[in-house]
C-alpha cells in the first residue's frame, strides 16, 4: 500500500495562505472590480477635465507680458462680486491664472473663514471633507458655507474666462460618476436610506472600505504564495506562457501581473480605507507617528509686523520674487492672501515636469516687508511626516507627477483583472477535483495488498 508524501512546513504554510487568499478574493471580488475600474479611469481626472474645457485652462502667450496681478484681482472682483482669497500662477505661460474667490451669500456677507479653513485642512490632510462633492453630507453647517470657487483668467487680456468649479461638461460629469462609484458605489445617488437610518453615502463608503481592506490582505497573502516551493524556479513567476493552454495563460497572468503590480496595489489598498473609517485613519496616523488628538492646537504661525513706516502691503510680484530667492527652481505658485492686517502671506510652490513630486514647499512672508517668517521644505521633513503628508498622493498615484500616474494606471488596470483571473483559477481547480480519475482496468483487477 502506497504512503502519501508528507507535506513540508512551507507547503502547509503556503496552502494556508492560499486558502485565505482565495476566500478574501471571493468575498470582495465584485466590489474590487468596480473600485479598481473606476480608479483606473480616475487616475487622469485632472488631465481629462482640462482637455474637455481647454478654454478655461489654456491661453496663447505669443510673447505677451502678463497684466499685474492686482489689476487682474480687481477685474475678478468686479466680475464676480466676491473676495479673492488666493491665486495660482502656473510656470507654463500658456496656462491660465486661477483665482479662488469667496462668493457672497444671499445676505450679501462673505462666507466665514473658519469653515473654509477647516475644509481646506481636511482636504490637504486626507481627512474626509464635508463638502458635497468630497464625501460629506453636503449640508452647510452654521458659519461654514461653501468652499471658494475657482475662476480662470487670461493673464494677458484680463478676461475672466469662467468659473472652473461650476463649469459642467460631459467629461466632468462622467468623472464625478467614476468618483462616486469609487468612493460610495453610486449609493450616494439614492436618496432614501437602504439600511435603517444610515446614510447611503456612508453605507457605500463602509462597503468600499471593507472591500479595500480585504483586497489589501489579499495582496499580502498573494505575495506570500507567489514564492515557489523551489526557489530556483522563481523566474517562472515572472513570465506568461502564451503558447500554453488558456488555463495556463490565465494562471500566469494572475501570478505574474499581480507580482509586478503588488507594491503599487499595496500602497493603494493601505491608504484607501482612511476615507471610509475614522478609526483606520487614526490608526494609520498613529503608526506613522503623526497622530494629533482631538482638540490639539498646533503652534501659531508667525505674523506680520506693522509699524508706521511700512503699513502698506507690497505687490504680489514682490512676494513672488522673494519666494524665487528662497526656492530657486521652476514651479507653479499658489499665493494665499492674508485674511487680516497681521496674517502672513502664504506661498506654496510645486515643481513641474514629468517626474515632479506632488508635495510642495511652503513659505510664510511678512506682508509689509516680504521678509521670510517661516520656510517649510518638504524634502527636509522627517520620513514619517513626508509619508503622512503624501497619503492622498500615494493613493491617487501622483506622487511623482505623470511618471507615477502612468504606473498607477497600469497597476490599477491589473487590479481590475485579478478577481476575474483568480476566480477562473478557482473554478478550474473545482472542475479538476470533481472530474473522476481514470482507472487502469488491469490494476483494478489486482487484489489490494
Amino acid at each position: 500500500m502506497k504512503q502519501g508524501k508528507t507535506k513540508t512546513a512551507w507547503q502547509k504554510t503556503r496552502k494556508f495562505f492560499n486558502d485565505i487568499h482565495l476566500w478574501l478574493g471571493l468575498a470582495s471580488g465584485i466590489i474590487v472590480i468596480l473600485i479598481c475600474l473606476s480608479g483606473t479611469i480616475y487616475v487622469f481626472n485632472t488631465e481629462l477635465k482640462e482637455m474637455a474645457s481647454p478654454e478655461l485652462y489654456k491661453v496663447d502667450a505669443k510673447g505677451a507680458k502678463p497684466i499685474q496681478i492686482e489689476a487682474l484681482m480687481a477685474r475678478v472682483k468686479a466680475s464676480t462680486g466676491g473676495k479673492v482669497t488666493s491665486v495660482k500662477i502656473p510656470a507654463d505661460p500658456n496656462k491660465t491664472y486661477q483665482f479662488m474667490v469667496k462668493m457672497k451669500d444671499k445676505d450679501g456677507e462673505g462666507k466665514k473663514e473658519g469653515g473654509d479653513r477647516k475644509k481646506g485642512a481636511a482636504e490637504l490632510s486626507g481627512a474626509p471633507s464635508k463638502d458635497k462633492n468630497k464625501g460629506g453630507k453636503g449640508k452647510e453647517g452654521p458659519g461654514e458655507g461653501k468652499r471658494p470657487s475657482a475662476f480662470a483668467v487670461n493673464q494677458y487680456t484680463g478676461e475672466v474666462l469662467g468659473n472652473v468649479s461650476e463649469t459642467k461638461t460631459a467629461t466632468g460629469e462622467f468623472m464625478k460618476t467614476m468618483f462616486s462609484l469609487h468612493r460610495w458605489l453610486l449609493l450616494d445617488k439614492i436618496e432614501k436610506p437602504l439600511f435603517g437610518e444610515l446614510e447611503n453615502r456612508k453605507l457605500g463608503s463602509y462597503i468600499s472600505g471593507t472591500a479595500t481592506i480585504l483586497f489589501t490582505l489579499g495582496v499580502i497573502t498573494g505575495i506570500v504564495i507567489w514564492f515557489p516551493q523551489k526557489m530556483k524556479a522563481w523566474r517562472q513567476g515572472l513570465k506568461v506562457k502564451w503558447s500554453g493552454s488558456w488555463k495556463r495563460t490565465n494562471h500566469d497572468l494572475h501570478n505574474s501581473l499581480g507580482f509586478y503590480a503588488c507594491i503599487f496595489l499595496f500602497l493603494m489598498g493601505i491608504t484607501g480605507p482612511q476615507w471610509s473609517f475614522p478609526w483606520y485613519r487614526e490608526a494609520l496616523r498613529k503608526t506613522l507617528g503623526t497622530y494629533q488628538p482631538e482638540g490639539f492646537e498646533p503652534p501659531a504661525d508667525p505674523v506680520s509686523k506693522i509699524n508706521a513706516e511700512n503699513a502698506k502691503s507690497l505687490s504680489i510680484a514682490k512676494y513672488i520674487d522673494k519666494a524665487q530667492e528662497v526656492l530657486p527652481y521652476a514651479g507653479d505658485y499658489l499665493v494665499s492672501l492674508p485674511k487680516d492686517s497681521l496674517s502672513a502671506i502664504a506661498i506654496t510652490k510645486n515643481r513641474t515636469g514629468f517626474f515632479a513630486p506632488s508635495a510642495g514647499d511652503k513659505l510664510l512672508l511678512d506682508q509689509y516687508t516680504a521678509g521670510v517668517l517661516k520656510v517649510d521644505v518638504f524634502k527636509d521633513k522627517p520620513f514619517n511626516e513626508r509619508v503622512s503628508g503624501s497619503i492622498k498622493a500615494l493613493h491617487l498615484g501622483d506622487v511623482y507627477g505623470m511618471f507615477t500616474k502612468i504606473i498607477y494606471f497600469f497597476a490599477c488596470l491589473v487590479a481590475t483583472t485579478l478577481p476575474v483571473t483568480g476566480t477562473l483559477i478557482w473554478l478550474n481547480k473545482l472542475k479538476k477535483k470533481r472530474k473522476p480519475k481514470k482507472v487502469n482496468p488491469v490494476q483494478a483487477m489486482q487484489p489490494a495488498l
